[in-house]
Parts: structure tokens; sequence; C-alpha cells
């Protein structure tokens, strides 16, 4: 029972210092109060923080590490902002303003990706690569939690991460707004660098251990692998993404360079 509270408590919480950093900057979240450490070093970023929260009429409290320890479950530096909870995106608004932008546009869809440090991740390399949103079920899959966050290092303050019942009836809709498919998936019929990747991309990558299911599969226009040439069969999913996120990129970038 202990951990069922703890897990309740984190509700809310956004902790370590590059996260509320960019909390303070970017977010439309509620700030209740930042607790900060006694005796921390009070290095430029948590000055900056400071400084920042009393110029916002934030309240900061100085407490015991100790408190700081039964609130959270891994690094906190010594500092957590009590706010409220993340907004997810709605799949319908996402899909409007993208169809006023113009194209090349990006989306990464996980099926069933649970492990939390590789949801934060992602959201971190989606955010990097210039990625217009991140979907995710609602059914086993990691949602947007506090650890997410410090994974993440702020950008779920960026990105817009979806979350949706049905991933099949999300590939048809984006498919009508003229998305193409790929997932990667190490039974795929082509490798990730040979493939010429559509304007309006959808990337779908699967659950650790698992990768994606059959029924997402078959709603897919290519299946993209990565080569593995060592003893191990399988890469972390975050490190996929990352590897076939940046291919296309790469692609993109290349293709600016022979237009203009």
């Amino acid at each position: 029972m202990k951990g069922v509270k703890r897990n309740m408590e984190e509700q809310g919480l956004v902790y370590g210092r590059n996260p509320v950093e960019e909390l303070l900057e970017t977010s439309k979240r509620k700030i209740n109060k930042i607790l900060i450490a006694k005796g921390i070093k009070q290095d430029n970023k948590i000055k900056k923080i400071i400084n920042t929260a009393r110029d916002n009429g934030i309240l900061l409290q100085e407490v015991p590490k100790e408190k700081l320890n039964t609130m959270i479950q891994g690094n906190h530096q010594g500092i957590i902002a009590l706010v409220s909870d993340i907004e997810y995106a709605e799949l319908e608004d996402i899909r409007i303003k993208l169809s006023k932008k113009e194209a090349p546009q990006l989306i990464i869809m996980l099926d069933s990706v649970e492990d939390p440090h590789n949801l934060g991740a992602i959201i971190r390399i989606a955010e990097v690569a210039g990625a217009d949103a991140v979907i995710i079920p609602k059914r086993r899959s990691a949602s947007v939690t506090p650890l997410v966050e410090k994974v993440s290092t702020g950008a779920v303050e960026y990105m817009p991460i979806i979350r949706v019942t049905n991933l099949t009836d999300t590939i048809r809709k984006l498919k009508d707004d003229g998305f193409w498919i790929y997932g990667a998936e190490s039974s795929g019929d082509t490798y990730y660098f040979n493939t010429d990747y559509a304007e309006r991309t959808l990337l779908i990558l699967g659950g650790e251990g698992k990768g994606i299911s059959q029924i997402v599969k078959k709603n897919c226009d290519v299946l993209i692998k990565i080569p593995i040439l060592g003893n191990i069969n399988s890469l972390n999913v975050s490190s996929a993404a990352s590897i076939s996120i940046f291919e296309i990129v790469r692609q993109r970038i290349l293709k600016n360079q022979i237009n203009a």
C-alpha cells in the first residue's frame, strides 16, 4: 500500500532543475508552490528559478531534504514544484492545426510503450527533432507522470501529447489527412535509411519486447527496420526512436538544401 500512496502523491509534481525551469518559462499550468531543499547549493540555475518564481508571485518554501525524499522516488535535485496536472492535447485540435500548416509534418505514435523512462526519452527526442505531436493509447501505456517529465527534461511543456482510445481509428483519420504510416518493426520490409518518407509522416514505434501490435501493423503503409548485426536482437525503443526520427529529419534537411 505504501507504493500506491506514493504514486498518488507524485501526481501534480514536477522535479529537477531543468524541468522546473522549463515549467516556469513555458507552461500554462498553475504552479501552486515550489519546494527547495534547505542548504542546497544555489547555482545559477537555482537562482534563476527563485528569481523567476518571485517575479511571478509563486510561493517558495525551504524544506528539509528528507521531506522531498518522501515525495519523490529518484533524483529531485533539491527542487519540486507543485502544479496542476498536465493537459493532454486533443487529436481533433492537432488535426485542425496541421491542416493549416505547410508540410513537412511528423507525428510519433507509441503502441504500448509502458516504461516511463522510454516515454520521457522519446518525448524529448520528438521535441528536439521538431515533431508536431506524440500519440499514446489510454490503455497499456505509460502516461505523463513526474518521472516522465523529469526524463524529458521539460520537453513535455513544448510537445503536444495526445491520448487516444483506439490507435487504428486514429491512424485512419490521419490517413484521411494525407499522412503515410511507417511502422518501425524488426521484421520490416526495408531498412529505415532506404525509405523515402512522405511530407506527412506518422511514425509508429512498438512497446518494449512486444513491438507493434498486429492490428496496428496491418494499418501501416510501410514497415521499416534497423539493421541488427550483433548478438542482441533488438534495440531499446527510445534508441530506435532516435535513429528513425533523425533519419526523417536528415532527409528533410537534405531535400531543403537541394531545393534551395
